[in-house]
């Protein structure tokens, strides 16, 4: 309206014209006539939209939209997705009109009023909340499509994300992805913000009252921040992370991405988040979320130690000794078969701990009904039974050089070849550290003799290993004295006499 006057001044008190005052205001001549025409705002409606550009490809766009509708929600391509796909098939308009027919369509589709809620703008200040979520994506890992979960975290002030990958949303991977973002971020808030999952909150009750789980909480004393959880149903108490959600699923997993493993999906999700970073933050003006983050970082909690984040559970060890975990079997050293054990898991890796030490160590395996075993563990099986070396399991895929393998393959053809294989075994043990590698160049110089057998490694084995010894002094070596001292009698004589005289 203030427009409007000032137009109307313009004309009639200032005496400018209509193309001075168009070219002054930054508007068309056709909308200052209208000005002058009338003393009410203007009203610029279309009942339609025109959409000449479209026009050819809104068969494409219906195709394509129809396909998405019978996907799950997750996996459902944007308008800015799909605006991008029509321009791969030679689409020249603006992002606009695809928006607009889009909505229109999900619209018609649902034949359902749209609701809106009102909620009160919130802010936080620098270092005090971060948010934490999961989202379930899907990747193509080493060939094959798979859903993984993804922990979001969410820096309140600063906008600042991190994101990380896994298989499950099991606690040691809540454990594992706190760990990383912690250290992705140079420290802690003082407040963490969550849902209520099992894996952090084993009971809601009345209002905010929480009674999280004591490891979880083992994790926020080491980091000395404090927990909170929504109210059940209500994201919108963490909608940062809420909203941050979906737009890393348009950003990053929309279309769906290829790794080779988890290890480089992580580095990959790490190196777009610094770039995401760069973004403009949506409240500061003027600055990016990176320039936010410098000024939160310094408000963080330092980060003094790391936490040990592992899963502890109790298990008897078979008498093939085996445990079972995560519906995988892994190894243990013989002397512990029957007996019980702790068995800790992390994200990555599986120990296993008796008497207060770690007695074995596995990478984890995140299939289902696999075999982990370190044939060493069974070393002392094969002392008493050296016949399981030929089908025992641990050892059917067992990566061994190349000089022992073909060492290995022709001593058991020879009689009792499988007992002779087992001394070898027993003895590289026992060298410690370093016997491994010596039974490796010990059979190495078996085969350049061409003449191949267990007494002929032990021997080179027993040579390698064997500690220089000092060297024997010959006896013409031997110092000899120039005068030789000669007993004198007559002292020992004077101080007999003197004791009698007393």
């Amino acid at each position: 309206m203030e427009q409007i006057a000032e137009i109307r001044r313009c004309y009639f008190i200032n005496k400018e014209s209509i193309s001075k005052i168009a070219k002054r205001l930054n508007l068309s001549r056709q909308t200052v006539r209208k000005a002058l025409k009338s003393q009410e705002q203007p009203v610029y409606q279309r009942n339609v939209q025109p959409t000449p550009k479209l026009g050819s490809f809104k068969q494409q766009l219906i195709s394509w939209l129809e396909f998405d509708a019978k996907l799950p929600r997750r996996q459902r391509r944007t308008a800015q997705r799909l605006y991008e796909c029509l321009q791969v098939e030679g689409y020249q308009g603006s992002y606009g009109p695809i928006q607009r027919f889009v909505q229109d369509w999900k619209r018609q589709a649902s034949h359902r009023p749209s609701t809106t809620q009102a909620f009160v703008p919130l802010a936080f200040p620098a270092g005090e909340t971060c948010q934490f979520d999961w989202s379930h994506e899907y990747v193509i890992l080493g060939g094959v499509l798979q859903a993984v979960k993804v922990a979001h975290f969410r820096l309140a002030y600063s906008r600042r994300m991190f994101l990380a990958a896994y298989p499950r949303e099991t606690q040691e991977m809540v454990f594992d992805a706190h760990i990383k973002a912690f250290g992705h971020f140079g420290g802690a808030p003082k407040r963490m913000m969550y849902d209520n999952p099992k894996t952090i909150v084993d009971a809601i009750f009345v209002g905010k009252a929480r009674q999280f789980n004591r490891r979880f909480l083992t994790l926020a004393n080491h980091y000395l921040f404090e927990p909170v959880a929504c109210t059940p149903e209500s994201g919108w108490e963490k909608g940062q992370v809420e909203n941050q959600v979906g737009n890393v699923r348009e950003w990053l997993f929309t279309p769906t991405p290829r790794f080779k493993d988890f290890a480089e999906l992580n580095t990959w999700l790490a190196l777009r988040c610094e770039e995401l970073s760069q973004r403009k933050h949506p409240e500061q003006i003027g600055r990016s979320i990176a320039d936010c983050f410098v000024e939160e970082e310094p408000l963080l909690i330092p980060v003094k130690a790391v936490f040990d984040g592992y899963v502890e559970k109790t298990m008897r060890v078979s008498s093939t000794c085996l445990i079972k975990a995560d519906h995988n079997r892994y190894s243990v050293p013989a002397e512990w078969s029957n007996r019980v054990v702790s068995v800790r898991i992390t994200a990555d890796r599986l120990q296993i701990v008796a008497q207060n030490r770690v007695v074995a160590e596995h990478a984890r395996c995140y299939g289902r009904g696999q075999l982990i075993c370190d044939p060493w563990h069974y070393l002392p099986v094969l002392e008493k039974k050296p016949g399981a070396l030929r089908h025992g399991a641990p050892f059917q895929q067992w990566d061994l050089p190349v000089s022992i393998r073909v060492v290995r393959d022709r001593i058991l053809k020879q009689d009792k070849g499988d007992r002779a294989f087992v001394e070898l075994l027993l003895m590289a043990r026992a060298l410690g550290d370093t016997g491994f590698e010596t039974l490796e160049v010990a059979c190495d110089l078996t085969l350049q003799t061409g003449i191949i057998a267990a007494s002929i490694v032990m021997n080179e084995m027993r040579r390698l290993s064997e500690t220089a010894r000092p060297k024997r002094l010959s006896a013409l070596s031997v110092p000899r004295l120039q005068t030789e001292p000669k007993a004198d009698c007559s002292r020992y004589d004077s101080l007999r006499r003197l004791r009698n005289d007393h």
